[in-house]
């Protein structure tokens, strides 16, 4: 099991769709999430029973919901609490479906893996990376961003060198996408050739698989 993380505008949304592409199943957290919270979706009624007025046409509205989270831990335990079940129950049904399907990697997209300790479950993990000039640059063309949320954004991750120095695959976004899609090819086929992706099914889903939601509804809230 592949383990994808990196910082905010380091390119993971692009890197999990090229995965993706190559043939390897990708359960995205912040994904998952966003559902939840969407016209219709499970979490919606908890939310708007904890956190009273932000939901608007039958989905939350995020940009409010952040208001009243993001620098309140109180308020966003409450929230983890309502999305930690549904995710986790996500996160194992495709899991079970990819042992079924004897997929010989399987990967798990969460924003904040080695800052809630989700990398222990994973058999490797990799981190995309790119120059802080260019993840500013990324980052402040996103609707509504500002310095300050960028700052704040990124106070709740670890460095970028931190997670350089603790990933089993390193890939560097800031090269193309012809350049990451080859990087990814080989980090593939790397697991692929491990004798146990040859012959062992897709790891059981892991007792910690909730964390994936902590760091996702920080993100949602976020965003």
């Amino acid at each position: 099991m592949l383990g994808l993380t990196g910082s905010i505008g380091m390119g993971k949304s692009t890197a999990a769709a090229m995965l993706r592409r190559l043939g390897v199943p990708v359960h995205d957290a912040d994904a998952a999430v966003h559902r939840l919270m969407g016209r219709g979706g499970g979490a919606v009624a908890s939310i708007e029973a904890a956190f009273p007025g932000v939901v608007a046409g039958g989905a939350v509205d995020r940009r409010a919901l952040g208001a009243r989270v993001f620098a309140d831990p109180a308020a966003l335990r409450r929230l983890e609490a309502i999305l930690h079940p549904a995710v986790r129950a996500e996160a194992r049904r495709f899991l079970r479906r990819q042992t079924r399907r004897r997929a010989p990697v399987v990967c798990l997209d969460i924003p904040l893996l080695f800052e809630t300790g989700g990398d222990a479950q994973c058999d490797a993990t990799v981190v995309v990376s790119a120059p802080p000039w260019l993840q500013r640059q990324r980052v402040l063309r996103r609707p509504g961003m500002t310095e300050t949320k960028f700052r704040q954004i990124l106070a709740q991750q670890l460095p970028d060198a931190e997670k350089r120095r603790r990933a089993q695959f390193v890939v560097k976004t800031g090269l193309g996408k012809r350049d990451t899609l080859r990087s990814l090819q080989r980090i593939v086929r790397q697991l692929e050739a491990r004798p146990c992706a040859r012959s062992c099914s897709t790891p059981k889903p892991p007792a910690s698989i909730p964390r994936a939601a902590t760091a996702s509804s920080r993100s949602a809230a976020s965003s």
